[in-house]
């Protein structure tokens, strides 16, 4: 039998609710530049489906304003955007989604390995890292793939492909936790049983593969929902929840 050996957590959306400071510092670098360019929460839904932020500027101007923009200036404006959303990730902004400390606490004591595969860049993974579970949780993490440490961002692979190599583990010894169809895609289609935790940017995605989609892991005082899937779970998800998840998905 498949033993669960490790949890490997995206960070946008998944750790915590990020994407709404991604896209006012979006904006904010926007305006830095003089650009009268705004993103506003319809629009930047349907942006989310591009992975990594200076693809994201990329596919705007492309598709949206029929224009071409200079490598120099997407670079520009990324950089100016990772500053804005860092000063305010420094500025404990952002909590972690509801379970997440949790589980990863529980995992440690499980001795369950635990990994991160993003498409964010190191820098923004590190600063919420640190700054919503302390100085030293950077090394709670076996591997910490983030942004271009692979060529091509998901819903492609690599970044899973990069995360089980380092860890010299199977992909059906782990489960990824995602919130995105482009995170589902990436993490099933090398056969990784996910776990779907929605939020507001995601809710509409299609999550065909995934082991469960529910609404958040939830806590004793903040209970989740099912909104996809069939599972006997108990009011919050706890590290018992997601083995025993794992163990009918691997067994089916």
């Amino acid at each position: 039998m498949t033993e669960l050996k490790a949890i490997i957590f995206d960070v946008d959306g998944t750790l915590a609710n990020t994407e709404e400071a991604h896209r006012q510092a979006f904006n904010y670098a926007f305006q830095q530049e003089g650009l009268n360019w705004d993103w506003t929460v319809e629009l930047y839904t349907k942006l989310l489906k591009v992975t990594g932020g200076k693809e994201r500027i990329r596919y705007y101007v492309n598709d949206f304003l029929n224009e071409e923009i200079k490598q120099d200036l997407v670079v520009k404006l990324h950089e100016s955007k990772n500053e804005r959303y860092q000063s305010l990730v420094k500025q404990k902004l952002i909590p972690l989604r509801a379970g997440i400390s949790r589980i990863i606490d529980e995992a440690k004591k499980a001795n369950i390995r635990i990994a991160i595969a993003t498409t964010t860049s190191p820098g923004n993974v590190n600063n919420l890292v640190t700054a919503t579970m302390g100085d030293d949780a950077l090394d709670w993490f076996d591997v910490i793939a983030a942004a271009d440490v692979v060529p091509i961002k998901k819903p492609k692979p690599d970044v899973y492909e990069y995360v089980l190599g380092k860890m010299n583990l199977k992909a059906q010894e782990c489960i990824a936790l995602e919130d995105s169809y482009n995170g589902v895609v990436a993490a099933t289609c090398i056969n990784i049983p996910t776990l779907i935790t929605v939020n507001n940017y995601t809710e509409n995605d299609k999550f065909e593969g995934a082991m469960l989609v529910v609404d958040q892991l939830g806590d004793p005082d903040v209970p989740c929902k099912i909104i996809e899937g069939e599972a006997d779970i108990p009011e919050y998800i706890d590290i018992e929840t997601i083995k025993k998840l794992h163990k009918d998905f691997v067994k089916a």
